[in-house]
């Protein structure tokens, strides 16, 4: 019998192995020790300790797995289109360790499992992996998720298996869109996958990722889709992922969907949803089918969240938007035995966050604030649409950057009138004894770091609104840029002063010359050090307009 601290540092070896391959090295002895923590105060035996309930009380019943890290498409918000760097097939879960892992988790309490890729179809022991599946007591739904490119061949001996479900990737009803979306042909393929799906008694569930200025004229067409089509068609709101390029610009929100909706179908009623439903449903009376939304970036659902992850090479993933994960694979190949692993899943479970931050951080993108404030806790986030409903009134009127709903604009500056506008702009940079040296005698290699300085804050003042999205693009007519050496702390400052005959100031193109400034010289300088240290980037100055400001030391 392994005693617990024999059991705790097993894991933490494996944690700081996992975490030590992910390139987070920083975090491994904050993880590792909440890890043994929660370890050392309490009993591993599987009697006394709920493995899949988490420190917020969820507990977890639902598990998806992913079976392979390959796809046959290249769906340009999934993957970039040269796809991505394979893990080596002997470093992938193998069918015993697939089974072997839905044992345990069905042990402690899960009742479904999703099959998920990649694509899962393409991996050819599937059907032996539902028919084992199957046979496990108390699993009580086997389903996949699947783009059906493959279906109409694979379908009917999957059922025969034991398949008891299916989720299908469609982002159009339009063939040459598809191809665009996928990068790859097949979307007849996929309508004759979803007949035949319900020709075969299935309720197929079709996901849909609706993105600005690309599918979301299709959104009135997928609910007609239910008309005569016994599907759950569920409109997913864009979501950030590695290579997908995300942008708040492509997000269409559950509220805007509704909108367009209601404007052709008044008869579109909301249906009730299940404790841990991640989908909002709804319907057109008298329509076959339904519609569902799952609003992951405007209206998170973390607070029924149910849902545990395992990766194709064996890691588990708490939470899909984290970035931490634990390696049940080499829990297994290194011969930790059936309560051990299990400890080590009660250990990842009870790590898991209220919620993810993902959802934080792109509601700040999505609102126009800061993620900072949305952060702060002076906020509760109990109820997602409440608190969006508080920062759109309260916080966002007012902003001069945003419209009345919280939209990002252009400050109009038409009614303004014209005057001399002049801003200086102050920053530091610490380069340290041998670099400054070498700048002070104009040693350094690449060349004079204070000359090639100077023009890159004079190219940078005139591009600024060009990099900072809101900013209106103000003919300058003088920009001076000028370096003090200080001897004594082995810094130099950096002094940029900026003028025009404008509408509006021009403090943002002082900020920029002289960020840039001390950039560029980081840059020409970072062969002799790394240790350089840029701060107090600031307005000293502006004057000009309606508004004055002089910074006081």
């Amino acid at each position: 019998m392994i005693s617990i601290r024999e059991k705790t540092w097993m894991i933490s070896r494996l944690f700081e192995k996992r975490i030590r391959s992910r390139g987070c090295a920083t975090k491994v002895s904050h993880d590792v020790t909440k890890t043994v923590d929660v370890l050392a105060n309490t009993e591993v035996s599987s009697k006394h300790v709920k493995p899949l309930y988490d420190t917020f009380g969820r507990f977890h019943d639902y598990l998806r797995i992913s079976l392979t890290e390959r796809c046959n498409l290249r769906c340009l918000y999934c993957m970039p289109e040269e796809g991505v760097k394979l893990t080596p097939n002997k470093n992938l879960l193998t069918t015993d360790e697939v089974i072997y892992l839905t044992q345990l988790f069905v042990q402690e309490g899960v009742r479904k499992v999703r099959l998920t890729g990649g694509e899962p179809t393409v991996r050819r022991d599937l059907e032996e992996i539902i028919r084992r599946m199957k046979k496990i007591e108390k699993l009580k739904s086997v389903s996949i998720t699947t783009n059906a490119l493959v279906l109409t061949r694979q379908l009917v001996k999957l059922q025969r298996a034991g398949l008891d479900g299916l989720n299908i990737s469609l982002d159009t009803l339009k063939p040459e869109k598809y191809e665009k979306i996928t990068r790859r042909k097949g979307w007849e393929r996929v309508i004759a996958g979803i007949d035949l799906a319900i020709q075969l008694g299935y309720k197929p569930k079709v996901n849909c990722v609706v993105m600005k200025g690309f599918n979301e004229d299709e959104i009135l067409d997928f609910v007609e889709f239910t008309r005569d089509r016994a599907v759950d068609i569920r409109f997913i709101e864009y979501m950030p992922f590695a290579g997908n390029k995300w942008d708040t610009v492509k997000l269409l929100s559950f509220k805007e969907m509704i909108e367009i909706i209601n404007s052709r179908w008044s008869n579109f009623i909301p249906l009730e949803n299940g404790p841990n439903d991640t989908s909002k449903a709804f319907k057109v009376e008298g329509y076959l089918g339904q519609v569902g939304f799952i609003t992951s970036m405007t209206q998170h659902f973390c607070g029924s969240c149910n849902r545990l992850r395992i990766t194709a090479d064996g890691n588990l993933k708490v939470c899909l938007f984290g970035n931490t994960e634990v390696s049940l694979r080499d829990a297994i190949r290194n011969g930790c035995s059936e309560s051990d692993v299990i400890a080590l899943i009660s250990a990842a479970v009870k790590r898991k966050k209220k919620q993810h931050a993902a959802y934080l951080k792109n509601l700040s993108l999505v609102l126009n604030i800061p993620s900072t404030f949305i952060q702060s806790p002076l906020l509760t986030l109990s109820s997602s649409a409440t608190f969006a409903h508080r920062l759109h009134f309260r916080q966002l009127s007012c902003l001069t950057h945003t419209d009345s709903k919280g939209k990002a604009r252009m400050v109009d500056v038409s009614a303004k009138n014209v005057t001399k506008r002049t801003a200086i702009a102050r920053a530091r940079i610490c380069v340290g004894k041998d670099v400054y040296k070498l700048v002070k005698e104009n040693q350094i290699k690449k060349g004079d770091v204070l000359t090639v300085a100077q023009i890159a804050s004079v190219l940078a003042a005139k591009r600024t609104s060009d990099l900072i999205p809101l900013c209106h693009n103000i003919p300058l007519s003088g920009i001076k840029t000028e370096f003090e050496l200080n001897d004594k702390d082995k810094t130099i400052e950096i002094i940029a002063t900026v003028n025009c005959d404008g509408k509006t100031g021009v403090e943002m193109e002082a900020l920029m010359a002289v960020s840039v400034a001390a950039l560029t010289i980081y840059d020409m300088c970072k062969a002799v050090s790394h240790e350089m240290v840029i701060e107090d980037i600031r307005l000293i100055q502006k004057t000009g307009g309606k508004s004055k400001y002089t910074y006081s030391e």
